[in-house]
Formats: C-alpha cells, structure tokens, sequence
C-alpha cells in the first residue's frame, strides 16, 4: 500500500476510477490522472465544454477510444482534492489539457491501448513510376492544416510535403502549410526527425493551424490563382459535429476552436475560378464537409476524400505515428508507404500513369483499418479524374523514353537526391520535348538517344 497520505488518497482514487469502468471496457480505455489541483471555478478542458470544478478537485481523464482522433467520448471523473471522494463525473469530446507551453500533468495508470515509439520497420524502395513534369499549363497549388496537432498529423503532413516536391515537382514557394502554433511543435512535444526514414523534417510551416491562418492563405490564393490551375487541400488533426447534420468542425489552434464546415465553405468561395480543386481530410466528421465543399467550389471540377462520415470519427495507427487514412491516401499518390516500401497494390487502375483523385481514395479505402469509414464525393467524373501531376499538351510517349533512362537512378539514390537532380535537369526537358509535336517516329528514335545522354550527364557526375 502506498505510505504518505497524498500517495494513499490518489490510490484512492485511481482504484475508484479503474471500478468504474464496466468490464468490456476495462481493454479499452484508457485512464490518466491529472497531477494539477483544481480550483474551485477554475474551468477544464475547453471553453465550448463548459466544465467548471464546483470544489478543490482531482481529475482522472478516461478516454474511452484512444485511437481515435478527438473528438470522441470520454469523461472527466472530479474528485474531492482533500478527501479523495468521488463527486461528478462530466461526458466530453475533447482532452483537458493540449496547450504544449504548459505543464504536462497528466499520467496515464492505466493504458491498455498502447502506441509504441519506435516500431520495428523493414525499409526497402520500390516506388511506382510517375512521369516528371515537363511542361507547364496552369500552376499547382497546395494549402496543408493542422490545427491542435499530435505528431501523427505533422507527420502526415511531411509525407504530403515530400509527395508534392519530390513526385510532383511542386514550387515550395506554392505550397501553404499551417500547423499548431507556427513551429513544427504538437501536443507531444517539438518533433525533429520524421519517422518514415528517421531525417529532419522537411515541411515549411508557414502559419499557425487555426482559421485566421487559414483564410488569410486564401485570401492570398485570391490574388494568384488563374483559369488553368490546380489546389490540393489536405485537412488534418481533430474534429467533430454538434450532433445534427451539417455541423461538423476543424479543431483550430490554440484552445479546440470550432471551425464549421459551412464557414470553411464559404471561404473557399471567394476564390476566382479555376480549373481544379483536389480536397483530403483526415479529421474525426470530416465527411460533413464533402456536400458543402461542392455546394461553394469555384472550381470547374472538385474532389473531396473524408476518412469518416459526419457522425464517426476517425483513427490513429496502432503506433501512433499516423492517421491510416491520410497515410494511404498519400501513399497512394507517392507510389510508397512512409518507409519506402511496396504499396499492397498499383493504385493506378487505369494504367496511364497518373493516379487520379478517385484512384487515391480506392487504394485508401481497400486497405483502410476497419474502424474508419472513408467517403468520397465529386463534383462530376473531372473531379474523380483529377490528378496532381502538371496538366501538359505534349505525346504520352515521352514518359516510356524517360522511363528507360531514369529507372537505374531512380532505384539507386535516396527519393530526395533523385528528386532534386531531377528538378536540375528539367529546363533542358522542356526544350527538348517542345518539338515533340512537330515530329515524327524519325525524331522519337533520336529523341530518345538524346534523353539518355542528357539524363546520364546529370546523374554519372560524381
């Protein structure tokens, strides 16, 4: 038994709270103790849950979907700070404690659902071809968020930045990455190497992750944006709805800010008109964004992919390191999972090299874990049909040629390293494939003795 009066009383009452949980529940939630005491009136958690302690209290946090995303149910049990008694127990969605600037009081005693740091991870490269890009019609965008951000979803995000700039050519100057507070800290802590191949974090954050951020992003997309291009939003971290439909929210920075899905909307409808809108949310609800995206998008065609309709939420990996359906998703789109290995199948259907928006969401549905319930929405087949890579006017077959003389180098070097000599030689690609379209089966021949010795110019240097 414990000895002093204070380890007496907390043993108290963490044996209270473990009593409590009905005994199909006992695997599957998880309890902490909170080390602060607190005040009479002082409120709990955040505002829009307006839990107040009536007296001195103890709180045990039950979580009772650990593998969930916020926000799911879970309860606040108030105890008596002196006496230990049990005195109110308060249903909630959302954690009482996220700010990282403050003390972490809470721990865990009992945790039956576990996240392991450092999984065990066999690491091998065979990523799927995708054709570079070539030549420019319409410039590509992209906005990343995450508001109350755990290291999962920063690291969900990295893997999209990579995709974007190593498989796609994105500008970084193009891309808008909103994140917790500005820094490339969460909920866990500062984060320093990405767990997919355990380097620095690559990602540019470029704003904090609530709605401020967020619009002033796109109100800056307002003065750019064109007839011809192309935004990817990817929407990441917690959420959830008020129960009725149509009122599903991103959680934003700094305390669970409501960002509702109607507001978001209308936001993305002051926008110009432009070609294409590409839309992945991860967030718990997210599926009640889907109708409402279509419903404002100015775009000529739009696809929206939710990892869980309006009233479920969705799911963090056994390791807590990702969101499975935004992993996929992404895999899906980068040809690789996180670590470089195998996808369990081409998501590429329809074989012509690309992997368009409905194609991305297919893979991530096949293999989805069963908790999540995927949903897919599309303004009409262009929107389905959207893909990442540069929209170019040129004959397909240029990609076969790159493909001979690129593939030794592209399964021998580091993504990163690939990507860049690259990028480097794009220019000189550019000018060669402009004549494509006033040629022959002559040229192709000579075209493609031209590219080889092009390609091995920048990748034999030492």
């Amino acid at each position: 038994m414990p000895d002093s009066k204070e380890d007496q009383l907390l043993h108290r009452i963490r044996t209270h709270a473990f009593s409590r949980l009905p005994f199909n529940k006992r695997e599957t939630t998880n309890l902490h103790l909170d080390e602060h005491v607190y005040k009479e009136g002082e409120k709990i958690g955040p505002e829009f849950q307006k839990i107040v302690a009536a007296r001195p209290s103890i709180l045990v946090f039950a979580d009772h979907d650990p593998r969930a995303n916020f926000g799911h149910d879970c309860s606040y049990l108030l105890y008596d700070a002196k006496s230990g008694d049990f005195h109110r127990e308060f249903p909630a969605r959302f954690p009482p404690i996220a700010d990282v600037t403050k003390p972490k009081t809470l721990r865990p005693f009992h945790e039956p659902v576990a996240f392991v740091d450092t999984p065990i991870r066999f690491r091998w490269y065979p990523p799927i071809w995708r054709c570079p890009v070539i030549l420019t019609e319409g410039t590509r965008y992209a906005l990343l968020y995450s508001g109350m951000s755990n290291k999962r979803h920063l690291n969900d995000m990295e893997f999209l930045y990579r995709t974007l700039i190593d498989v796609y050519a994105f500008d970084p100057a193009h891309i808008y990455s909103l994140s917790y507070d500005g820094t490339l800290n969460t909920q866990d802590g500062v984060q320093t190497n990405w767990p997919g191949d355990g380097t620095p974090y690559r990602i540019n954050i470029t704003g904090q992750g609530n709605r401020a951020a967020f619009e002033a992003a796109v109100d800056t997309l307002k003065t750019k944006m064109h007839g011809l291009d192309t935004l990817l939003i990817h929407c990441n971290n917690h959420g959830d709805y008020d129960g009725t439909p149509g009122t599903s929210f991103l959680c934003t920075y700094p305390n669970w800010g409501k960002y509702y899905n109607a507001d978001f909307s209308n936001k993305l409808a002051e926008l110009p008109k432009f070609r294409q809108l590409i839309v992945m949310l991860e967030q718990c609800n997210s599926g009640g964004f889907n109708a409402s995206i279509l419903a404002k998008s100015p775009a000529s065609a739009t696809s929206v992919a939710s990892a869980a309709i309006e009233s479920q939420s969705s799911y963090v990996s056994a390791d807590g390191n990702w969101d499975p359906f935004a992993r996929d998703w992404i895999a899906a789109q980068a040809g690789h999972d996180p670590f470089g290995a195998a996808l369990a199948f081409n998501p590429d259907t329809d074989g012509d090299g690309k992997i368009e928006a409905e194609e991305a969401f297919g893979y991530a549905n096949a293999v989805k874990i069963a908790l999540d319930s995927p949903n897919f929405s599309e303004s009409s087949e262009a929107g389905g049909d959207i893909a990442l890579g540069q929209q170019y006017r040129i004959w397909w077959w240029w990609c076969f040629i790159l493909y001979e003389a690129l593939e030794k180098y592209r399964i021998e070097l580091p993504p990163k390293e690939y990507s860049e000599r690259l990028r480097r030689l794009q220019p000189e690609l550019t000018k060669l494939t402009a004549e494509l379209d006033r040629t022959s089966d002559e040229l192709r021949r000579d075209l493609k003795t031209k590219v080889k010795a092009l390609v091995g110019s920048a990748f034999d240097k030492k």
